[in-house]
């Protein structure tokens, strides 16, 4: 009972009834569908069909009476013919659908290539315009070349500017040292042997000579730049000096 009541659920299906049919793959039928209708479009097909209905009318028309299977009118070989037909163009019909399936897939593919190819296309090109933009903006190669001149030309201009305010300092600095800078040994040696000469001059003339000589004639003293007092500038007298 409780069997019976599960098998009259309404809420699942009812199965089937009555007699079922054998399943078949599909797929496998398509390919031998195909086949045939391979084989029954070529050349071959039409010669063998041709000799086989020539052989079957020379039989049954020139053979003896007892032998034809197929007598005049050849009834027994129309039927063969329409059953023929009659399987040949759903298989044929078959084949064409399964063809037609192929290429709606590969139109379906082509058509995704080309609209990835399109944007592909479209990216690649606004990439080159970004690019080209962006280039633009670039310093070149000449570009460079005539600013490296130019800057080479400025520093040029300056170096010579710098040398010619450069030139007149080394003058003054040296005028200025040749000025201020000591004498030299033989220098104070020789002015030394003129103040002693000087020196053993006055003590051989009489006392009044070299008042009257001194009032008209130089001494051979040379009188210092500074001061005009030759001790008193650091050079010491007489012996030391030669030292």
């Amino acid at each position: 009972m409780s069997e019976q009541r599960r098998a009259e659920r309404l809420d699942q299906p009812r199965e089937p009834r009555g007699v079922k049919l054998p399943r078949f793959d599909a797929e496998a039928f398509g390919r031998w569908s195909e086949g045939i209708a391979r084989g029954m479009g070529t050349a071959n097909f039409i010669v063998y069909m041709t000799v086989v209905i020539a052989a079957w009318f020379v039989w049954n028309t020139l053979a003896p009476a007892d032998l034809r299977f197929d007598p005049y009118t050849f009834t027994f070989l129309t039927l063969v013919l329409s059953l023929q037909a009659s399987y040949a163009a759903p298989l044929i019909l078959l084949a064409q659908n399964r063809q037609t399936d192929r290429d709606r897939v590969a139109l379906e593919e082509d058509r995704r290539r080309a609209t990835m190819q399109k944007a592909d296309t479209e990216y690649l090109a606004r990439e080159v315009a970004a690019l080209r933009i962006a280039l633009g903006e670039v310093a070149t190669r000449d570009f460079l070349r005539s600013e490296l001149a130019r800057l080479a030309e400025e520093l040029g201009r300056q170096r010579l500017e710098r040398r010619q305010q450069d030139k007149p300092a080394p003058r003054e600095a040296t005028e200025s040292r040749v000025a201020g800078a000591p004498r030299s040994r033989g220098e104070q040696r020789s002015r030394g042997e003129q103040r002693r000469a000087g020196e053993l001059r006055g003590a051989e003339e009489p006392p009044g000579a070299g008042e009257s000589r001194g009032a008209g004639v130089p001494l051979d003293e040379p009188i210092d730049e500074q001061d005009g007092d030759f001790t008193q500038d650091g050079r010491p007298e007489g012996p030391a000096q030669e030292r």
